[in-house]
């Protein structure tokens, strides 16, 4: 495994190893993605190894436009507006599979629909269009434990797994795609994300319903959906106004008391947006001291804080065993 420069030979090499049936990591705007050729059933399933995903949750295919995307996808008048709006960028659609599209089964978990993303990130943009081939690009670390934003996170989980890492820098984004569900007119959202939902629903000028997100779907309609997700080694605890003994601290705004514990304050200045930059980064950080718990101050729920607190309510949710990295 190589961590390799964005530039174009190297950006050749990986798309030659995509075309090969391997896994290479690159970054979006969002977080780093685990790629491999969504047409490849061996690459794909090579991804599910990786991560040890279950075979059940459907990826997310990455094109580079929405020309490419209706290849794979049929995309109606409501859909086709909001791919107009945010494509590129942090925002997936679930439209319907277009017959004889050709994406590996397991893509789709079997669903007869498929989630889309079209990223803005230059070195995502120039991967695609080397590669010319949908790549499913889930993010690049094992399933249910804390995103990457950095080549080194991707290096720290799945060094055996990928052939090389493009090291594009840190993420601007910080948190995953937002995915939203289109059928017909209906819009439904699936997970909270990069996209702030009053920007979608600015868009198609009313509001969106929401699926729960307490409860883990036996068949989730995208990624994202399980209950216990992008979690640390440590427990999270939530709401909190102060770390307890042996306890880390994930701050947020201003007038943050000092505290005799392990602490990054996500935004001093109370911008959820930089909040979400600094998430899964400053999660990563504050497990490493190696602290039981990690105490989560309250995030405001508008903007990305909505996607953030999705995040960290999944973080603290019971855990089916033990996660290790």
């Amino acid at each position: 495994m190589a961590i390799l420069s964005p530039d174009p030979g190297n950006i050749a090499k990986a798309a030659t190893a995509l075309k090969d049936g391997q896994l290479v990591a690159f970054p979006t705007e969002t977080v780093y993605g685990l790629g491999g050729d969504a047409l490849n059933p061996d690459a794909v399933a090579r991804i599910f190894s990786a991560k040890a995903r279950p075979s059940f949750n459907p990826l997310i295919i990455h094109v580079p436009d929405l020309a490419a995307a209706e290849r794979f996808g049929v995309f109606g008048a409501t859909a086709r507006k909001l791919a107009e709006q945010f494509w590129p960028g942090a925002l997936t659609i679930v439209v319907p599979l277009r017959p004889n599209a050709g994406i590996a089964d397991l893509v789709t978990a079997g669903l007869q629909t498929i989630a889309i993303r079209v990223p803005h990130h230059n070195v995502a943009q120039n991967l695609l269009h080397a590669v010319g081939r949908p790549l499913a690009a889930p993010s690049a670390n094992r399933s249910g434990l804390v995103s990457p934003t950095t080549a080194d996170h991707v290096a720290a989980d799945l060094s055996q797994d990928v052939s090389l890492i493009i090291n594009g820098g840190p993420t601007t984004v910080g948190l995953e795609s937002t995915i939203v569900a289109v059928d017909g007119d209906n819009v439904t959202l699936l997970r909270p994300g990069g996209v702030a939902r009053e920007a979608i629903e600015s868009r198609l000028g009313s509001s969106i319903t929401a699926t729960k997100t307490e409860k883990a779907p036996t068949a989730p309609l995208s990624p994202g959906q399980l209950a216990s997700h992008y979690a640390p080694r440590a427990g999270v605890r939530l709401n909190a106004t102060a770390p307890k003994p042996g306890e880390a601290f994930l701050a947020f705004g201003p007038n943050v008391s000092e505290i005799d514990a392990p602490s990054i304050n996500l935004s001093p200045s109370g911008d959820v947006t930089e909040a979400a930059v600094n998430l899964f980064a400053a999660l990563r950080t504050l497990d490493e001291t190696g602290v039981h718990t990690i105490a989560v101050m309250t995030i405001p729920n508008h903007g990305l804080g909505e996607a953030i607190n999705d995040r960290l309510q999944r973080a603290a949710a019971p855990r089916p065993k033990p996660l290790a990295y």
